[in-house]
């Protein structure tokens, strides 16, 4: 017997959505109403598969067993208190060295914390890169750019034309000089004027709003860029051009996909609790110019129609001196890798088409198996993150399904949003965003600086996330004490999270032209919202 089609669409995580469309009228004719139904990939339901070792994973992430002696020192220091305040004479001076013992173990246990204890990592600023207005192209003259070309048939042309028109992105995106040439100049010179523009472009914002002299001041460079890596490597082009000392620690990050900015911020923090009294810079960054696809096969054209240039630095510091200037503080960072399945592994993967034209496949099945990296990812961070009572209401559901068996009891999928005041999701695609938004029950509101990052700036890979964390900035809604969750995907399959705590308020940016008109380091924003962030959001986002 053959399932019924509702079991086989649950199954595959299928959704359909009906829409009804009248017909253009022909002379004579009735206008005759038609249906369009369409059938969608949708992410799991979590409220369905909860699984237990991840819960588990994330308890044993809440730090390690110096992070409990402070919790030690109470009942010693209570027995220390108790054996001073006891009155039976006799026993006085018994008592008195039994309090000195106490004492002594109490400040023991205090001094191995204060040695062993995690150094605290700050984020000072970081900057987002905001290409050349030259550089900016609109839908219409994307899809212009594309036919001139003569390199895609009309199926191509026309699978492209449906994909920019729902992609949810706007007429001010950027793409490259190389990309938008005619004919295009897509070589090793143009890619490196690209990522020379790009990584010297937020690298000088940020140093010249910080103070920082990257000569003497920076001990850790991290860059992360997926698909350009070339020799000498990106970090040692800034290196060349900043003339950094010859003793910094640095690490190029490659084929990681759009998860990999998380990745480097997770790489200079275990760098920093190891190298006391450090800056550490990371950039996150991807480029076009040498990874446009002109071939056929539609897996592989969508990244011709959402990615765009960008690119993003930060400096972090573990100086408790910047703990006042600084304005976030590092909180988790919980990182998941699917790559162990096939299915996983092979969902974004660089290959040759049947034509020889080399681009980035994404295969069919992308959104079920980031829904799975997904849950697994959030299912681990929620110990760490989540209030007790959220965690109390989601352990009563577990105890009743798997100890007492009851029957009809869901499981209880904990509120991110008493966690969080702010979400920065990976900018992929429209669809992506949907189905996270469906997924984790969250409000416009809180998916706004992720729609208005894809409709402004594109898909800007790795990047995005800082130009999300931008945006909530420029809008002055970042307070003192506010949490904000990065979520990062990305090839291999990852999904990555940061958490983040707001250590002061940061204002509202000010328009391009009083921020000119600004002295000091107010004159050079680092943020890419201050000319158009009046006009977000949008009424539709089209």
């Amino acid at each position: 017997m053959e399932p019924a089609p509702s079991a086989v669409m649950e199954r595959e995580r299928l959704t359909a959505e009906m829409s009804f469309r009248g017909d253009a009228a022909q002379p004579g004719v009735e206008r005759l109403p038609s249906i369009i139904i369409k059938i969608r990939r949708r992410l799991p339901d979590f409220a369905r598969s909860v699984n237990l070792k991840y819960v588990k994973l994330g308890i044993r992430h809440g730090g390690s067993p110096t992070s409990y002696l402070p919790m030690l020192c109470v009942p010693v220091l209570a027995s220390a208190a108790y054996s001073f305040v006891r009155l039976d004479v006799i026993y006085r001076s018994i008592d008195l060295l039994t309090c000195i013992a106490w004492l002594g173990t109490a400040m023991f246990l205090l001094t191995v914390y204060y040695f062993k204890r995690p150094r605290p990592v700050y984020l000072v600023e970081f900057a987002c890169y905001k290409p050349e207005d030259g550089n900016k192209i609109t839908k219409d003259a994307f899809l212009e750019m594309t036919d001139s070309t003569g390199a895609f048939n009309d199926a191509a042309l026309e699978f492209q034309t449906k994909i920019t028109t729902r992609s949810a992105l706007g007429d001010e995106t950027y793409l490259p000089p190389g990309v938008q040439a005619r004919p295009p100049r897509l070589n090793m010179a143009e890619a490196r004027l690209e990522a020379e523009a790009v990584m010297f472009g937020c690298l000088d914002a940020l140093f010249a709003s910080t103070g920082i002299d990257p000569r003497r001041d920076v001990r850790i460079l991290v860059v992360n860029c997926s698909l350009f890596n070339p020799t000498p490597s990106l970090a040692s082009m800034i290196i060349h051009h900043y003339g950094m000392r010859e003793d910094v620690k640095s690490f190029n990050l490659g084929g990681m996909g759009c998860s990999a900015g998380l990745i480097a911020i997770d790489l200079a923090k275990d760098m920093l609790q190891a190298h006391p009294g450090s800056y550490a810079v990371v950039l996150s960054t991807e480029n076009i110019t040498l990874n446009w696809y002109f071939g056929n096969d539609k897996s592989m054209l969508l990244s011709n129609c959402i990615f765009r240039m960008g690119g993003a630095a930060a400096l972090l510091s573990n100086r408790r001196a910047d703990a006042g200037r600084a304005k976030y503080r590092l909180l988790h960072t919980v990182r998941t890798h699917k790559g162990a399945t096939d299915e996983c592994f092979n969902c974004v993967y660089q290959k040759e088409d049947d034509g020889g034209k080399v681009g980035v496949s994404l295969a069919r099945e992308l959104m079920s198996v980031a829904g799975d990296a997904l849950k697994t990812n959030i299912t681990t961070l929620g110990p760490l993150v989540l209030p007790l009572s959220e965690q109390l209401k989601f352990l009563k559901s577990l105890m009743m399904r798997r100890v007492f068996r009851a029957k009809g009891v869901r499981p209880y999928i904990p509120n991110f949003r008493r966690a969080f005041e702010h979400f920065c999701v990976h900018a992929g695609g429209r669809a992506v965003l949907e189905e996270v938004q469906r997924s984790l029950s969250l409000e416009d509101k809180d998916m706004e600086p992720s729609r208005c990052t894809l409709h402004r700036f594109g898909n800007t890979s790795s990047s995005s996330l800082w130009y999300e964390l931008a945006y909530a900035e420029a809008k002055g809604r970042v307070k003192r004490g506010n949490r904000v969750w990065q979520i990062g995907f990305g090839s291999g399959f990852k999904c990555n999270s940061a958490v983040w705590r707001a250590l002061r308020d940061v204002p509202a940016v000010l328009p391009a032209a009083a921020a000119d008109a600004a002295p000091g380091p107010e004159k050079r924003s680092c943020n890419p919202w201050v000319d158009c962030v009046a006009k977000y959001p949008p009424k539709a986002y089209v």
